[in-house]
């Protein structure tokens, strides 16, 4: 410490200075270093009116220049080491001691090599043969270095002249201790100016990673011109490199109370010294006033705090609130950086200013929160360009990796339909049925029985061009009509009828199915359920079964049948060998009721018997379905649980959740009338009901998940659903909506080469090629059913991932942190049990980085336009040759996202010119 009158250096524990006899003031403003004080039962109230000298307080605008801890005043002579003249280091002539502290001299100094004023910084005589004092003071020199910033005093270089010194911007001004003494207090808006730029600088350094830990009044420079400069980082540091009693190193007076306690220093810490200078400028008194450091601890630990609206009238509420956040004693509660605060003040951004006084902002002003101007029109057409590139690139990967383009399906559902009603009349069943259905299906049992023979990983073309087909065409007829019981895809649309549902048991119920070729593979007739005039049995003809198979019985030699069927039949034979065209081992069965087939299948080593689960199957299955009910009661209950909670307390959004489940209510019922099996019967009725009541359900999930979760978002997480309040709201034409939607579409994209590249590399290790889903191998109603059931799937898997993302934020109160948790956790889902996890999970981590960052960046709209894009666009049949029945349909969705990126850019622009005029002049 050094003696506020004279500047002699005395001892922390003297009463008074050995040079004048006067006793030191202990004030608040000493910085103290961790290595020469344990701060404990320290004095650190201000010095009494009568022994502040004069000279401190000079009657006019000063012109000093402190850069540390000053106990002195701006005194051009002031007893300083260095004379007025003095040449330093051969370059610098020394003009006048700017001003003396506990951690150095400053001098005010000619630069003459470079004909300008510089200020100079000596340390003490006493701590220049101090090891930790020169390492600390190199330190200030490298840590300063590191933030640039024009609020941040510049520090140039470092020398010795037998005393270390540093050389440094010379503000021509005066630092913001003085100016309140002088002043008594900064105007409201003089101080939201000065906040702003304190803020700004303060900001700089935390980008670098940089914590000031002693930032008070003295150390903040007003110049002439009314602008900041932060100074002194002569205690600043990396924040994750300090630890242990380095943490309690600063001024008492301005140190947060977990610094205080010695328990941590991060820029939170920052964040509540700079609540203190706003509150001392604003007030012109300390937030705190104690006069000995245990009792400043109490009143820290406390929270006892006078409002500023009590001292300042008409001081403006949300200047109050932004303050009384700064100075929250949970670091937590305070707000997240410095910019947030700056922009809290009046004037700023209305959502950080909410966010900063710890209000949750209304949806209303997250949705006027954020950009309103258009992306750079170079910067769209960039975007545009690398999605229909990739669009293009994709598609070339699809159709090379396609399992279909392998099997390369000729005949269209129309021609493989009149293929078996003329299969089912030959064998003698002529009858008009009154319903038929039809679809297409992949032998699974087949795939995964090729997939695990590595001898065909190079042989796909010719593993999938024989016999047996991967593709099969399924044909149903029934004399009534056909009522499913279950309901299809995660939309829960009713009255699908499948190759399975409604059961096979009606009498006259015929189900059978052919290859692509049209060769038939299975066929089951239900013969009637009580006979009129029985008959004997009779000799059945089975050359009509293998005509339509395409196979020869003299190839194949009788065995005993084991294949059971649900048809009644009374004659039944089995024959062995191989597929036509191939090793694969044959096995046929057939059966007939008087004469008439009932029953015929082909099948290989590799078919199961659907109807038949080991007990281990049923146990792992049990366990399955009791996991799965446990989360989603607790997922449910939960949701309930808060959106009741939040809907009470007139948090949550209830206009926007009620308009994203009318939206997915209108998307279930047109789901329904696009893929539901219907018929001119009382049953129309039934399926109505069931779709509204599923519609209701899904869309009630919806509402309530939304409800549950968007307030906590909003709250913490609000600059992710402003584009998404917006689209909420109907602002079909917003630039940051159309921004979000190229931006999504460029997502799906991304994600799709990765998932085809990444499928490419599996397929040579030995996977399966990528078999599109035979959803999009009907017709026009069947391809548009997918895509709005897509439509649906993104809004939930949306919901649940931003929830997962959201929770995982709340814990680890990060939201790199929570991105990174987010990644590994759904990265580990997909590896676990992975065939080639040496592949896969780069595979899988860039994907869910990608997502990540797309939330984290951007939000809500990117995420769900991503989903929606990847989940079709992995499951379309791609081919280039047109001619091919499929092909029209898969250009149509594939343009339809084209369009939808092209609508984002054009919206994105928010009416900018793409070529500037003066190009065509």
């Amino acid at each position: 410490m050094f003696c506020s009158s004279c500047g002699a250096q005395v001892s922390p524990d003297a009463r008074f200075c050995s040079s004048c006899g006067k006793p030191p003031a202990r004030d608040t403003a000493t910085t103290l270093e961790s290595n020469e004080t344990s701060f404990e039962g320290e004095t650190i109230a201000p010095a009494p009116p009568g022994r502040v000298p004069s000279s401190s307080l000079p009657p006019r605008t000063p012109r000093t220049n402190p850069f540390n801890n000053l106990l002195t005043s701006s005194d051009p002579i002031g007893g300083g080491r260095f004379t007025p003249g003095q040449i330093i280091a051969e370059r610098y002539r020394i003009v006048a001691l700017a001003g003396r502290g506990g951690m150095g001299e400053v001098y005010r100094a000619d630069d003459l090599k470079l004909s300008q004023v510089v200020a100079i910084k000596f340390l003490p005589e006493a701590l220049s043969r101090n090891t930790a004092a020169l390492s600390r003071f190199h330190s200030e020199v490298r840590i300063a270095r590191q933030v640039s910033h024009p609020n941040v005093c510049r520090v140039f270089d470092i020398g010795d002249v037998g005393v270390p010194f540093l050389s440094m911007e010379y503000v021509d001004g005066e630092d913001l201790a003085s100016v309140v003494r002088r002043i008594g207090r900064l105007s409201p808006d003089k101080a939201t100016e000065v906040a702003r730029q304190i803020c700004a600088g303060l900001a700089a350094a935390h980008e670098r990673g940089v914590v000031h830990r002693d930032l008070k009044p003295a150390n903040v420079m007003l110049d002439g011109a009314g602008k900041i400069r932060i100074t002194d980082f002569g205690l600043a540091g990396i924040a994750a490199s300090i630890q242990g009693a380095d943490v309690r190193a600063g001024t008492p007076a301005y140190m947060a109370p977990e610094q205080l306690a010695g328990r941590e220093v991060t820029a939170k810490s920052d964040i509540f010294s700079l609540g203190l200078i706003l509150y001392e400028i604003l007030t012109g008194k300390r937030a705190f006033e104690a006069s000995t450091l245990p009792e400043l601890m109490r009143l820290r630990e406390s929270g006892t705090i006078t409002n500023p609206s009590t001292l300042v009238r008409d001081l403006d509420p949300l200047i109050e609130r932004v303050i009384l956040r700064c100075l929250e004693k949970d670091p937590e509660k305070r707000p997240a950086s410095a910019l947030q605060v700056a922009a809290a003040l009046p004037g700023g951004d209305p959502l950080a200013a909410a966010l900063a006084a710890g209000e949750t902002p209304s949806p209303q002003m997250v949705a006027a929160a954020g950009e309103t101007s258009g992306l750079a029109p170079r910067v769209a057409i960039a975007y545009l360009a690398t999605v229909v590139l990739g669009m293009s690139l994709f598609f070339f990967l699809g159709i090379r990796e396609s399992g279909l383009e392998r099997l390369h399906p000729e005949n269209s559902p129309e021609v493989l339909a009149k293929k078996s009603r003329e299969i089912t009349s030959n064998l003698g069943y002529p009858a008009v049925p009154v319903d038929k259905v039809d679809g297409f299906a992949y032998d699974y049992d087949f795939l995964s029985y090729l997939t695990k023979k590595g001898s065909v990983a190079t042989q796909w073309d010719r593993v999938l061009s024989d016999r047996p087909s991967l593709l099969l065409y399924w044909y149903r007829q029934s004399p009534r009509e056909l009522s499913p019981n279950g309901f299809w895809n995660n939309s829960f649309t009713p009255s699908v009828v499948t190759f399975e549902d409604p059961p096979a048991i009606l009498s006259g119920m015929i189900n059978l199915e052919l290859d692509p070729e049209g060769r038939l593979t299975y066929f089951q007739a239900i013969p009637p359920e009580m006979e009129e005039h029985p008959q004997a049995p009779r000799p059945p003809d089975w050359s009509a079964l293998f005509a339509a198979a395409g196979l020869e019985v003299a190839s194949l030699h009788p065995v005993d049948p084991a294949w059971n069927s649900l048809a009644s039949s009374d004659t039944r034979a089995a024959w062995d060998g191989n597929w036509p065209g191939s090793a694969r081992p044959l096995h046929v069965e057939a059966a007939a009721w008087r004469g008439k087939p009932v029953f015929f299948a082909l099948s290989g080593a590799w078919t199961k018997a659907t109807r038949m689960n080991s007990k281990e199957e049923t146990r792992a299955d049990k366990a399955r379905q009791i996991i799965f009910m446990i989360i989603t009661v607790l997922v449910l209950a939960g949701a309930v649980f808060l959106a009741r909670r939040n809907y009470v307390r007139g948090k949550g959004d209830r206009r926007s959740a009620l308009r994203i489940a009318s939206v997915v209510f209108a998307l279930e019922i047109s789901i329904c009338l696009f893929r539901a099996h219907f018929t001119l019967t009382l049953d129309t009725a039934g399926i109505f009901i069931f779709t509204v009541s599923t519609a209701l359900f899904v869309s009630g999930l919806i509402w309530v998940l939304y409800l549950a979760l968007e307030p906590y978002v909003r709250r913490n997480w609000p600059q992710t659903i402003i584009s998404w309040s917006r689209l909420l709201a109907g602002r079909l034409r917003d630039p940051l909506v159309g921004r979000d939607l190229l931006f999504g579409t460029l997502l799906g994209m991304l994600w799709s080469l990765v998932f085809a590249i990444g499928n490419t590399f599996d397929i040579r290790a030995g996977a399966q090629p990528q078999f599109p889903n035979t959803e999009f191998l009907l017709g026009f109603r069947e391809t548009s059913a997918n895509w709005l059931a897509n439509l649906v799937i993104s809004i939930q898997s949306t919901l649940v991932f931003f929830f997962v993302l959201v929770l995982l934020r709340v814990l680890v109160r990060n939201r790199w942190l929570a991105a990174a948790l987010f990644v590994a956790l759904f990265s580990a889902t997909k590896i676990i049990g992975s065939d080639y996890p040496m592949i896969e999970t780069p595979m899988w981590l860039i994907i869910y980085s990608i997502a990540a960052v797309a939330v984290v960046r951007f939000g809500l709209i990117v995420l769900a336009v991503g989903i929606v894009m990847v989940n079709v666009l992995l499951n379309l049949p791609y081919s280039l040759d047109f001619s091919n029945w499929y092909a029209g349909r898969v250009l149509f969705v594939v343009l339809g996202y084209v369009v939808l990126a092209i609508w984002g850019f054009y919206t994105s622009l928010a009416g900018q010119r793409l070529w500037k005029d003066e190009l065509f002049d």
